[in-house]
């Protein structure tokens, strides 16, 4: 057996000083990987029953109560180790454990938002043409137009009926359901339509959505398989037309949750961005008992169209909240949010090799390089940026490394190749030590998004380690 060669004084002077990121799936035990696995097996079955921020909310809640949760109640006395939470308008969700520490010490905060990019239904959606029936959507967020046709679609919200009561609606996702879908040219009549710029190959007034085609049979009423469609609304769900204009209906695509890759080592679905984030600040609260300082962690809705509403990070929900905390202990709100640091859990880009040139490789996440820091987003010059301090960049190393977490930097592409935002803004902006940290991801923002289980577990245990410091 030859005998292994010793390394080089300039190896291992590298090795000690240069950043070096590693491959998961070369660095990780068999069984840190077969961990990761396991979890994800558990949230591909989260991605499926949780397509919206309505369900994601309620998945949430039944994780939470299933763990001891209870609805807050800011009247009554809290102690360490109780479990709270607070379901915002079914939209937006606040956990929290309460630590052994003084809540004047501040508090640990994880925030992701469960909104995702879709197409929403119109205030007045339903219409026929050349008898065709056809639903008339507005999409959301930051989209690839053209990605959205040709592809199954299903439906997803609530109905408020005149009366006030509400019908729950989910179309698409039982295999018995019937799917939607967006209809496209074909190619020997598109040639026009291919001369377009790509993000005009597929308009918005395009991305209307095909859902009959049968006319009422019991006479020749014109609209006639309009009012088909309303006669199978009203027999499935007691609404009118006029009912839509007090819905929430979103377009969804209606994939399930697949391994990717002949080795399963990724995920492909739907809403990756940010339930691959969500998911994860859910569970390491879960799993981190009764920590030291007083654990957070916040679902946020409107983050794809700028943390908008009374349910998005904008709104005034996490600070009523840290009052209401603060007061059970005799303590300002604003006292405890200065004291205390936040993890904004949000997706980065992973680096593509098949579109090299909109990253930096030496700044950019990579796929099973573990959870990833982004010391700031925006663009450009920092434009719509949190930037966060060197101070808390160390401590939130010195967390990760000492729980052996596996995580890695990057930046959202070029300088001046474009960017985003996050929430991380809003809450720095209440004097909060802030950081985006979360999973790198392949296709982002399409119907489909890759993700690797590496990553998403390590996303997990980066969440855990901030909590229980």
């Amino acid at each position: 057996m030859e005998n292994k060669k010793e390394k080089t004084a300039a190896e291992l002077l590298k090795e000690k000083l240069s950043y070096n990121p590693e491959n998961g799936s070369k660095k990780l035990c068999i069984e840190e990987i077969a961990a990761a696995d396991a979890y994800c097996e558990d949230y591909k079955t989260f991605l499926d029953k949780a397509k919206t921020e309505r369900e994601a909310v309620i998945a949430a809640i039944e994780m939470a109560e299933a763990a001891g949760f209870v609805p807050f109640d800011a009247n009554a006395p809290l102690k360490a180790g109780d479990k709270v939470y607070v379901n915002n308008r079914g939209k937006a969700l606040m956990l929290a454990v309460i630590g052994s520490r003084p809540v004047a010490d501040g508090v640990t905060i994880a925030a992701a938002h469960i909104d995702s990019p879709r197409l929403d239904l119109k205030p007045n959606p339903l219409y026929e043409d050349s008898e065709l029936a056809y639903f008339d959507t507005h999409y959301y967020g930051g989209i690839k137009k053209y990605q959205w046709t040709t592809i199954p679609l299903s439906l997803h919200g609530v109905i408020i009926r005149a009366d006030g009561s509400s019908v729950t609606v989910n179309i698409g996702e039982d295999e018995n359901d019937p799917v939607f879908c967006i209809t496209d040219l074909l190619p020997h009549l598109g040639r026009e339509q291919m001369k377009r710029p790509a993000g005009e190959v597929i308009r918005g007034e395009d991305l209307n959505l095909l859902i009959g085609s049968r006319a009422f049979r019991h006479d020749d009423e014109s609209e006639s398989v309009k009012l088909n469609i309303l006669n199978i609304l009203h027999e499935k769900y007691g609404i009118i037309e006029t009912d839509f204009l007090s819905a929430e209906l979103e377009i969804v695509p209606a994939f399930r949750a697949k391994d990717v890759g002949l080795d399963r080592s990724m995920i492909g679905a739907y809403g990756h961005d940010d339930r691959v984030c969500a998911y994860p600040a859910v569970t390491a609260l879960l799993a981190c008992g009764t920590p030291a300082y007083t654990a957070v962690t916040i679902l946020a809705d409107k983050e794809e169209i700028g943390s908008a509403g009374n349910t998005g990070m904008k709104s005034a929900f996490l600070p009523y909240f840290i009052d209401d905390l603060a007061a059970a202990f005799g303590e300002k709100g604003h006292h405890v949010l200065s004291k205390s640091i936040c993890l904004s859990a949000d997706v980065n880009a992973a680096l593509d090799p098949i579109y090299p040139d909109v990253m930096v490789r030496s700044n950019a996440a990579q796929i099973n390089y573990g959870v990833c820091i982004t010391k700031y987003t925006g663009g450009g010059g920092k434009s719509g940026t949190s930037d966060a301090s060197a101070e808390y960049m160390g401590l939130v190393r010195r967390l990760l490394d000492g729980e052996k977490v596996l995580w890695q930097v990057g930046e959202l592409g070029k300088v001046d190749a474009g960017g985003g935002g996050t929430v991380a803004q809003y809450i720095a902006d209440l004097d909060v030590d802030t950081v985006d940290m979360g999973v790198p991801v392949l296709c982002m923002h399409a119907p489909y998004e890759i993700v690797s289980k590496i990553d998403v577990y390590m996303a997990h245990k980066a969440f855990l380690a901030t909590m229980k410091r």
